[in-house]
């Protein structure tokens, strides 16, 4: 197991070196900040599995830099101290979600167990992560990242609608994370322990989605070897999260609409319907306004599904989010690739920052993984990043033979902003391109934002 690294936040220089030596000495990697600003600087680079702050410092407190911590990774242990030891302050500070609390003097065997304690607790935590991860059953409730104002009203809506039954529409661009939006509204809901099952409505065959949605009867049509109790009876007491609904054709809208009003599937082939207890969440990338007026999406069934509607912000809209997302996605890499990358450059941190990031939170996790794969070992540099370079490279510049952008960037890129100035219809960004809306998906699949 790697070292675990410790963030010491103190405005005494004579704390500071005694923290650093003792820690250091213990076979813990030191980090140290003389106040909170240089503190969340460190944060924004490097990933640390724990924080030791004093309570008071000037400018920014103990109390609010722990707060800032936890909004930034909350996975971060963090102990507070202070030579001005109060009930109120220890519990407040505990409120706040610190690990513990220590009084000044330190006590350094008192710290020596407490880290003993803190190291047990998270590598615990991962253990328990990596085992979710393997087996499909990650949290994805903690995978909302960021603290952005957006991001905060997401969040707000997701704690509100939760605990009803309504039906949730989501609307956000591809790669935003839709599903993940879904999963928490399940995993907060009275139906956790029921099934959450994801349908992406482009993804099946016209001619087989009937089937797939209500199931089937033995010998409904050929290749009906056994009944199928099909997606939505497979959902009950669960929640269905039907994506891309917009791709959904006018007759199997009806029959969607049908199911919603009655709770009532009837399988194909079957003169038997079955009764449902089905919570439905759907989400679209298209203007359903714009589809409606064209007449290929049924107000109706809008506004059955259109109960609560939940927008996510892309993000080139939440771009201080940036620094929170690339940290973890950096320790699910971890996890996954057996690494201990420890932080990004501020080089590469920044020109991440520049991009506008057309395939929003799931490019941005395609970039990461790609610097994993790339070798990024200690800390991921602008040469594990080679795609993101070229695309914000200056414009107009004299090209030498290296800087050449690849055909196959510079395809990804066109269709990318094509699908963000169509708000992700696919079918007029491919018109707009002249290539087929297959060839839209074939790519977005080899591009990992599918």
């Amino acid at each position: 197991m790697e070292a675990a690294k410790v963030l010491v936040v103190d405005d005494e220089p004579s704390i500071l070196r005694l923290l650093r030596e003792a820690l250091a000495q213990w076979g813990y990697q030191v980090a140290t900040a003389s106040n909170a600003r240089e503190a969340l600087d460190a944060l924004r680079t490097d990933l640390y599995d724990a924080a030791i702050t004093d309570i008071r410092m000037p400018e920014m407190g103990g109390l609010e830099l722990l707060r800032e911590i936890k909004k930034h990774d909350d996975s971060i242990e963090v102990i507070v101290m202070t030579g001005y030891p109060t009930i109120a302050s220890a519990v407040e500070a505990l409120k706040e979600g610190a690990y513990d609390y220590l009084s000044k003097p330190l006590i350094l065997d008192e710290l020596r167990h407490l880290m003993a304690r803190v190291t047990e607790r998270k590598f615990l935590k991962g253990e328990v992560q990596s085992l979710r991860a393997r087996l499909g059953e990650e949290l994805t409730v903690n995978e909302l990242v960021g603290n952005s104002t957006p991001m905060q009203r997401v969040k707000e809506i997701i704690a509100k609608v939760a605990g009803t039954d309504s039906p949730v529409l989501i609307e956000g661009e591809s790669g935003t994370g839709k599903e993940l939006v879904a999963a928490a509204i399940h995993r907060l809901s009275s139906r956790a322990k029921g099934p959450f099952v994801p349908v992406n409505c482009s993804a099946i065959p016209e001619d087989l989605i009937e089937s797939e949605f209500f199931g089937h009867v033995r010998g409904a049509f050929s290749g009906a070897v056994s009944d199928a109790l099909g997606l939505f009876r497979g959902a009950h007491e669960g929640t269905i999260f039907l994506d891309e609904i917009a791709e959904l054709s006018p007759a199997l809208q009806v029959k969607l609409l049908r199911v919603l009003q009655e709770m009532l599937v009837r399988p194909v082939g079957s003169t038997k319907a079955y009764a449902v207890d089905v919570r439905v969440i759907a989400a679209t990338n298209r203007d359903l306004d714009r589809t409606i007026a064209e007449g290929r999406f049924r107000q109706d069934l809008y506004y059955r599904l259109n109960v609560v509607r939940v927008t996510l912000p892309p993000l080139r809209a939440r771009h201080e989010d940036i620094p929170a997302l690339v940290n973890h996605f950096m320790r699910r890499f971890n996890r996954r690739f057996h690494r201990d990358v420890r932080g990004i450059a501020p080089e590469a941190l920044a020109m991440l920052d520049t991009y506008d990031f057309p395939g929003n939170v799931r490019e941005l996790e395609n970039l990461v993984e790609r610097a994993y794969a790339m070798g990024a070992r200690e800390q991921i540099t602008l040469a594990d990043l080679p795609t993101l370079t070229r695309s914000v490279a200056t414009p107009g510049a004299t090209a030498t033979a290296g800087a050449i952008p690849q055909l196959a960037d510079v395809e990804k890129e066109l269709i990318l902003r094509a699908l963000a100035f169509y708000r992700d219809d696919k079918e007029a960004a491919a018109k707009a391109l002249g290539i087929s809306r297959r060839t839209i998906y074939r790519r977005l699949k080899e591009y990992g934002v599918l």
